[in-house]
Order: C-alpha cells, then structure tokens, then sequence
C-alpha cells in the first residue's frame, strides 16, 4: 500500500480470504516513520511505563474506569501530528460510525522475545474495531474460539486450543480486527522466542510447524525474509516488539470533570 497517501486505502482489498472482520496491511508505515516512533517510545518518561507480569506498557489518551469509562488525557503531543496514522486509518473507514469517527485510545506494549499474551477478548468498552499496528520485530497473531460447551473450569467458558485464525505480522504492518472476529472471538500471541515455519507447497499453504496451522496471510507478506521463509521454511527469532492498539472508547469522561466527583 502506498503509506504516503491515506486517501488511497481500498480496504477491501486487504480482507484475509474466508475471514469476514479481518484486514492485513503491510507496509502501513515507513521504515523512516517505524524508526521514528520506536525513539519516541523510548524516549517517554520511565513513569509513565506500566509494568505487568509479561510485559509492560503505556496508555496514550487516558485510562478506563472499572465501569468502562475513559478519563480522557491528552495523547503524547507526536501521536497526532508525524506520522499521520489516526488519518491513515479513517480512511480505511474501520471508524466511520463509531461513536467518535476516529481512535480515540491506544495501549502501547512492548513484548521482548518469549514474551506474549494469553487468549484474550478486548471487552465492551471498545467499539468493535481494533488495529494493531507492529514496530520493530515480527509475531504471529492468533485467534481463538470459545468450545460449545457451556462451562470450562471454575464456571468460566473454556477455549478451543486449535487456533481459527493465525496471520504473520510484519514489521510496520496494520492488522485489522472486526465484527465476529473482535466480538465473539479471542485473540493471542504466543510466548516463544522464534517462529519455525514449514515450507508451503502447490498443495498446502506454509504452516506453523509446532501447531500445525496454516499462515493465512502468506500471500499478503512483502518483507523479503518473510517471503523467504514461506517459501523455503526456516525459523523466524522474535526481536523487542512495540505494538500500537487503536481503539475508540465509546464513554469518555474528562480529566477535570472527574476528579469533581
């Protein structure tokens, strides 16, 4: 895609075949805009780092309540401004009747190889759209169903292991997530520090070795090592990954307002 010009996006013709709600771009950014904004995340006060026990984290645009509110502050004075990203992605669209017609909050996360996060859904705050944007180092993002049982253990609704869905996520890459596949289904990324692919064929698409599953997004890669790979097969290491989730919180309660209560 030509990342230059927003106006240009044809989303449409990004839709992961047989996958209704997903969208793979590559090359959304530049490698000079991927440099960019991995300083500025390194550069940003060391207190406005969250650490969790699998990574850590930043939130840009505020915090959630437990009642699914946001308090509202300001995104870091580059978010809006170089790159254009928040235009890049109005232009796909994906926001257009949501409440605010644009992403109005982003979580940060840095994951360093071996690190990831279970199967998980992002929950009813949101409106039903999330892209995530990949800096730095590639994954594989995987996406997950709930069994027909009704109760797994401890009362909770247990998950099928066997992933729907598992794309390739290039650096400087968006990945798109809607309708079934944001409401109804989980998402995850594994904690490994490489990716070993087995060659694909005339008969069958390059599969995760260990799983068995197959990358649904073979022919949308462009990096050439990645292409490589699919072609070839070989093992992928993970490097530090910076991915930025843009999201628009349909409640959104200002700062002032709510320290007034």
């Amino acid at each position: 895609m030509d990342a230059t010009n927003p106006s240009s996006i044809d989303l449409s013709s990004y839709r992961i075949p047989g996958h209704d709600g997903c969208y793979y771009l590559p090359n959304f950014l530049t490698e000079d805009e991927e440099e960019y904004l991995i300083r500025k995340i390194k550069e940003y006060p060391q207190q406005r780092w969250k650490q969790l026990a699998n990574r850590r984290l930043q939130l840009w645009g505020g915090e959630l309540t437990s009642k699914n509110v946001l308090v509202a502050q300001p995104m870091p004075p580059w978010v809006e401004t170089y790159p254009d990203i928040i235009d890049r992605l109005k232009a796909t669209g994906i926001f257009t009747d949501s409440p605010h017609g644009k992403p109005n909050h982003i979580i940060m996360n840095e994951y360093l190889p071996g690190q990831g996060i279970m199967p998980h859904e992002d929950g009813p705050a949101y409106f039903p759209v999330v892209a995530t944007i990949s800096l730095g180092s590639h994954c594989v993002f995987h996406y997950y169903q709930y069994k027909n049982d009704d109760e797994g253990e401890a009362g909770g609704r247990s998950i099928d292991p066997a992933p729907v869905l598992s794309i390739l996520l290039e650096p400087r890459s968006v990945v798109i997530s809607e309708h079934a596949l944001y409401s109804s289904h989980l998402h995850a990324i594994r904690e490994i520090e490489e990716d070993t692919i087995t060659a694909g064929n005339a008969a069958t698409p390059p599969m995760l070795t260990d799983l068995g599953v197959p990358i649904a997004n073979t022919d949308r890669l462009t990096g050439p090592v990645y292409c490589r790979v699919m072609s070839e097969g070989g093992v992928l290491k993970r490097a530090t990954r910076y991915s930025l989730t843009y999201r628009d919180v349909a409640k959104v309660a200002q700062l002032k307002a709510f320290m007034k209560r």
